[in-house]
């Protein structure tokens, strides 16, 4: 065999040996499917359609969202577990994620730690604990204290059962001592009626959802559930500079199916990190409350290692289940 029949012998041989390698060189050579576990027009779709358009422009290839919606986020977990490790479906949640493995148990067939292959964490945004004008007070201290002395009396609104904004209410109760009824809703429009109706005293509210009623006065906002102060909000304290340790973050991530070779996750983590600092993306987070924030994917996992145990031991105190 001469030389050159040796060399594509060799790189033939390198091909069927290692195929999935071979094609993460050329990644992205065909489009990319976006799973989006929510309908159109939320926060995680509409971070979706934005970031896509960036990277069609860095990268040149297509990247299309196919929003999979129901059972709390996991269809599309489950959709993107099953797909090819090959760089070319992504999931795009939300921190409900880490709610939902513990919420409907069971019902989960993947394993989120082992069948999930971290990308980046892309942007944080806060709960806001806003009260009803007629509420008394003007800081969390004054809340609590208020409730203190009313026991029984008081009560909280929740998003949906089992959202971040239903548990963060609990996680109140648990640190505080208090004992608000959390009522919840279904969703966070009807859960802000529901505040700035006077139905409750106080809401756990996503921040771009109770914003439009702050600047009316019909809301009073007393601080921000994330660990720094939101750009959004900057004068609002953080709840953990009152509770130490008392964070609830709407954060927002992009995972592969495990098995996604590694040259291709560190490509899409790229991507992501040129999206996040992109003119468009810049200009677009803070009208939406929303802080970028790129990290490395084992960052991403320890993150969510840390809220799974953390809305579990707040699902089991407050004894929560979904039928």
């Amino acid at each position: 065999m001469g030389k050159k029949a040796c060399v594509v012998a060799a790189v033939a041989a390198i091909w069927v040996v290692n195929p999935m390698q071979a094609a993460a060189q050329q990644w992205p050579d065909k489009p990319v499917r976006i799973l989006v576990p929510f309908p159109p027009g939320g926060g995680t779709d509409i971070q979706a359609r934005l970031l896509s358009t960036a990277f069609q422009k860095s990268t040149g290839q297509n990247f299309i969202i196919d929003n999979r919606t129901g059972a709390g986020g996991l269809i599309a977990g489950q959709l993107a577990v099953d797909s090819p490790p090959d760089g070319n479906t992504i999931l795009f949640t939300s921190g409900s994620i880490s709610v939902v493995v513990t919420l409907y148990g069971k019902r989960v067939k993947f394993d989120i730690h082992n069948d999930l292959a971290p990308i980046s964490w892309i942007s944080s945004t806060p709960l806001v604990l806003s009260v009803h004008p007629s509420v008394p007070v003007k800081s969390v201290k004054e809340l609590v204290a208020l409730a203190k002395r009313t026991p029984g009396n008081m009560n909280a609104a929740g998003n949906t059962a089992g959202s971040t904004s239903h548990l963060t209410g609990e996680m109140l109760n648990q640190v505080t001592g208090i004992k608000s009824t959390v009522l919840t809703y279904r969703g966070g429009g009807p859960a802000v009626l529901a505040l700035i109706s006077g139905e409750v005293d106080y809401l756990f509210a996503t921040a771009p959802s109770i914003m439009p009623h702050l600047r009316t006065g019909k809301a009073k906002a007393l601080a921000v559930t994330t660990p720094k102060r939101s750009s959004a909000l900057p004068d609002l304290p953080t709840m953990n500079s009152v509770y130490p340790g008392f964070e609830s973050d709407n954060w927002y991530a992009m995972f592969y199916p495990t098995g996604t070779p590694k040259s291709i996750v560190d490509k899409m983590n790229a991507e992501i990190r040129k999206a996040l600092d992109t003119a468009e993306v810049r200009a677009f987070m803070p009208k939406q409350a929303l802080d970028p924030v790129a990290s490395s994917p084992g960052e991403l996992a320890a993150l969510l290692k840390r809220e799974i145990g953390k809305y579990a031991k707040v699902i089991r105190l407050a004894n929560i289940r979904v039928e």
